[in-house]
């Protein structure tokens, strides 16, 4: 069954039922407010008769057109204790029950007995009312069939109303219900097409500040993720093409090359395998940082909290045993929510990339950690001023790069690591020569005082001072 017909359904049930219980309430409260008029006309005849008022027995005929007067008519007859019945009056003859015959054999003045009987093709009531112990009961009843017509009349009446409730709860249910799932079709049908057709380039429109409305906006916003996703990844392909392509030319060709290996003299045999040599690790380094660039910003490792601090002067820590390099902390008690291998990459790819391009060893390297901000200096040739916006550039490295080790990719993966954190990346000049070179997270991701209490509190905190310490030993 489609949402529609569920939703017409649901309108006609809730419909239904609510129209059953207001009709059953309205006719039972109509019947009982009706017999209770009856049943209060009984005893008022019952009284006048029993005070000698009998002209409200005589029998009333229809006027000359055919009408009946407004007025009740009443019959009455007095029933013994031994059975015998007195007809006082009326144009019936009412039978006698086993109760009436108690109350007009052993019932005070105060028992009374009332039921309902068919005389003839009438319906009538009758009230059984004990004169004393001994003395019988006088018996008053009136025709109610014109009343039973009235209250079926009125159930006929009620029961239509209800289907036509009900007819028009379940019309305006499809109604109403076609109106919020156009929106919801108009999303499936998008869905449809873009998994057919792969296209992430349309929208959805928006309409109204509901839920379908806000669905709608989410949906929106997952088609340009995947738009931008579906570029970056189309934009990683073609820049991963083409910077494979010089290694692996030179590879080919030195392949060429080995065939030729007996005819080659010792010095060129020996700068053959160094150039296979280098190729490789260059194509290795270039894969591996591929593989980086793609998993940045969204890693498999999750968010937690994260000392900072520890995090730069660990990475600081091991960029000197693997450089020989002297690296300057100088760091402030920052803690913050992320990803901490992710971070790690990003501000080791940062301290590495000063030490490459500091190419006389005479100054250290600098890292400064202030409120989230992490930056890095060094004393290298600099970056001009034409080249501070692109060097976090995929594969981009500018004049003065040319002839050192690495792919170009190294900021790029800083960047992509820090905008899945939110923050912003900066490069420029260093006053006096080199260059400063870092990134900044928001203050949205640093941790509240009692927050840092609680994580260094807890386990996690232990075992990553634990795993710090271990790598400074």
């Amino acid at each position: 069954m489609s949402l529609r017909a569920r939703f017409a359904l649901a309108f006609a049930v809730v419909a239904a039922v609510v129209a059953a219980a207001i009709g059953i309430l309205s006719y039972d409260a109509a019947s009982e407010r009706i017999i209770g008029e009856i049943d209060n006309s009984l005893r008022s005849a019952t009284t006048a008769v029993a005070g000698g008022q009998t002209d409200i027995l005589a029998a009333v005929s229809a006027d000359g057109r055919g009408h009946r007067p407004a007025q009740r008519v009443f019959v009455a007859q007095t029933l013994a204790a031994d059975g015998s019945v007195t007809h006082l009056g009326g144009d019936a003859s009412l039978p006698v029950s086993a109760s009436q015959l108690a109350v007009a054999a052993t019932g005070s003045a105060t028992d009374t007995d009332v039921t309902e009987v068919e005389v003839g093709h009438a319906q009538y009531r009758i009230l059984t009312t004990g004169l004393g112990v001994g003395r019988g009961a006088l018996q008053v009843a009136t025709d109610v069939e014109p009343t039973h017509d009235v209250l079926h009349g009125m159930a006929v009446e009620v029961a239509v109303l209800g289907a036509i409730v009900l007819v028009v709860a379940a019309a305006a249910g499809w109604l109403l219900a076609g109106r919020i799932t156009r929106r919801l079709e108009r999303l499936a049908a998008t869905a449809e097409d873009i998994s057919l057709h792969s296209g992430t380039d349309r929208t959805v429109p928006v309409e109204g500040g509901d839920e379908v409305a806000r669905l709608s906006e989410s949906f929106n916003t997952m088609l340009g993720r995947l738009a931008t996703a579906r570029q970056d990844q189309e934009r990683l392909i073609q820049d991963a093409a083409h910077e494979l392509r010089t290694p692996l030319t030179s590879l080919r060709t030195n392949a060429a090359l080995l065939h030729r290996l007996d005819e080659l003299s010792p010095g060129s045999r020996q700068r053959l395998v160094d150039d296979v040599r280098s190729e490789t690790r260059e194509l290795s380094e270039l894969v591996n940082e591929l593989v980086a660039l793609a998993l940045a910003g969204v890693g498999d490792d999750p968010e937690e909290d994260i000392d900072l601090a520890d995090l730069v002067r660990t990475v600081a820590g091991r960029v000197e045993r693997r450089t020989g390099r002297v690296v300057h902390v100088d760091l402030d008690g920052t803690w913050v929510r992320g990803r901490r291998q992710g971070l790690e990459r990003a501000v080791g790819n940062l301290v590495e990339n000063a030490t490459k391009f500091d190419h006389d060893n005479a100054h250290p390297v600098e890292v400064v950690l202030r409120e989230g901000r992490v930056t890095v200096s060094d004393r290298g040739p600099g970056i001009p001023a034409d080249d501070e916006e692109r060097v976090f550039d995929r594969f981009y490295r500018a004049d003065s790069a040319r002839g050192l080790p690495g792919s170009g990719l190294g900021l790029s993966i800083v960047q992509d690591t820090v905008l899945g954190h939110d923050g912003t990346v900066f490069a420029q000049a260093r006053p006096g020569g080199g260059a400063v070179v870092g990134f900044a997270l928001p203050a949205d991701r640093f941790l509240t005082n009692s927050e840092t209490d609680h994580a260094l509190s807890s386990p996690a905190s232990r075992n990553s001072d634990e795993d710090s310490e271990r790598t400074h030993t």
